[in-house]
């Protein structure tokens, strides 16, 4: 996995058009795909679109 796909909060919470405080509580409750990396959260677009798509009802 190359760095350059991951995304980080401040990019991920303007993806979704949510706020920064949301993607936190969501990663804290295990509710959005997250991987932790020296301390940061980052996330894999190709995650969050799959994770997206799982949303639809």
């Amino acid at each position: 996995m190359a760095f350059d796909e991951l995304m980080t909060i401040d990019e991920i919470a303007k993806y979704l058009r949510v706020k920064k405080r949301t993607i936190y509580d969501w990663v804290k409750k295990g509710k959005i795909p997250a991987i932790k990396t020296v301390g940061q959260w980052r996330f894999k677009k190709d995650n969050i679109d799959a994770w997206l798509d799982s949303q639809k009802q």
